[in-house]
């Protein structure tokens, strides 16, 4: 395989038919490079996806209060319905088995001063579990605690932007800005990885805000994680079962959609993965295809390629060619062709999907890529597909007559 004659056999064969040489490098390249972007894009599709449930816990139900639109048990229609802390209470003791982690919220936007810095920041207030249903990287300091929250100790956490806002860089952890005319220390800074529009807002224990800003124990909403060990169905039961409790804690009706708004992330996840399962079928099925016309293009190239060369093939063994250096010079041409090719098409659709980048993001494709061991075992297969292609008629043609080859027109 590695002999000198041989190498330099190929290479002048090649010289000689470049144009020949250039289609079926052609056909293998534009194979490769569209199974490299076809599966480029539907991995990015499914960042995206990925990324819909990357800023929260996967397994979080939202809990939401509206109005009433149906008249129900002395509720008339328009009610607002009002969660408060006993609501958490209730869910908390109802469902231990059931829950992971649970917080109600509290929002409210203050201003906060800080040595002459001051600016506007929304701000939450939470206990202790929020920072498990929200997956908060705490970068400096801490979250609070559950004695935090049982102290209504006025501690704050900020996001990176707040901090960057009012500290200029500096460490803002054990510093006390003030909030409202009342001295709040900071105990933490947190990053979010999937939205920085959070590193914009600051969160603070429930029973602080509760005491010093409303003075009741009103609650916004309440968030909590079920079970990870619940699948999908068992998930969607829980939080049905949740929705019933709660209207007939709040006297609405059953079929009322807006008094009680109950989100569990496990049905968009349930139907998120079904659609990238079918979609994952119909890339597997494209990118198959996508080879298939690859190997049935290489094999009629080939085929053509021995034919037009009968009489070269014919002159060789009345040189005294053996059959079998013959068949491997075809042979070897095929692979080299083939793997060369293939090569300029991975690196193509590799370097196209490296520069598109994030530039998809409109059209819902995040960060296009593909394995690199992928592409690979796609191109080894056309190299395979090249070489069988390659050796059927180089064996046939091996085996024809010199004077049968060099009589053909």
């Amino acid at each position: 395989m590695f002999e000198k004659d041989l190498w330099s056999e190929v290479f002048q064969s090649i010289q000689k038919n470049k144009l020949r040489a250039v289609l079926s490098g052609l056909t293998i390249a534009f194979s490769i490079l569209l199974f490299t972007l076809l599966f480029g894009m539907a991995n990015g599709l499914q960042n995206t996806f990925e990324s819909f449930f990357m800023e929260n816990a996967s397994n979080v139900i939202y809990i939401n209060s509206g109005k009433t639109s149906k008249p129900y048990k002395g509720n008339q229609t328009g009610k607002k319905i009002t969660f408060k802390s006993k609501d958490y209470d209730f869910i908390k003791k109802k469902y231990p088995d059931k829950t992971e982690y649970i917080s109600a919220r509290v929002h409210k936007n203050f201003t906060v001063t800080y040595q002459g810095n001051r600016n506007n920041y929304n701000t939450i207030a939470v206990h202790a579990d929020h920072q498990y249903i929200e997956n908060t990287k705490v970068s400096y300091g801490r979250y609070f605690t559950i004695s935090d929250i049982e102290k209504k100790q006025k501690f704050l956490l900020i996001g990176k932007l707040v901090a960057d806002d009012l500290f200029k860089g500096k460490n803002p952890i054990g510093k006390y800005v003030n909030l409202q005319g009342i001295a709040f220390k900071i105990i933490g800074v947190f990053e979010e990885e999937g939205d920085d529009r959070e590193e914009r807002n600051i969160y603070m224990p429930i029973s602080t805000a509760q005491s010093i800003f409303s003075n009741d124990d009103h609650i916004n909403d309440i968030r909590l994680t079920y079970d990870p060990k619940m699948n999908y169905d068992q998930a969607l039961s829980f939080s049905n079962k949740l929705t019933n409790a709660l209207k007939e804690r709040f006297f609405v009706a059953p079929k009322d959609q807006s008094a009680i708004r109950v989100f569990n992330i496990a049905e968009a996840k349930k139907n998120t993965d079904k659609m990238m399962f079918v979609l994952g079928i119909i890339i597997l099925l494209i990118g198959f295809g996508t080879l298939v016309a690859g190997v049935v293009g290489i094999s009629n190239i080939m085929v053509y390629i021995v034919s037009e060369r009968s009489k070269e093939l014919g002159i060789r063994k009345v040189l005294g060619a053996s059959p079998r250096s013959i068949t491997g010079m075809i042979l070897f041409e095929s692979v080299l062709i083939t793997a060369i090719a293939g090569y300029i098409g991975m690196l193509i659709g590799i370097g196209t999907l490296t520069l598109l980048g994030n530039r998809l993001q409109d059209y819902f494709i995040t960060n296009p890529n593909v394995e690199t061991n992928l592409v690979i075992t796609a191109t080894v297969i056309l190299i395979i597909s090249g070489s069988i292609a390659g050796y059927i008629p180089a064996k046939k043609a091996a085996k024809i007559k010199p004077i049968t080859a060099l009589n053909k027109n």
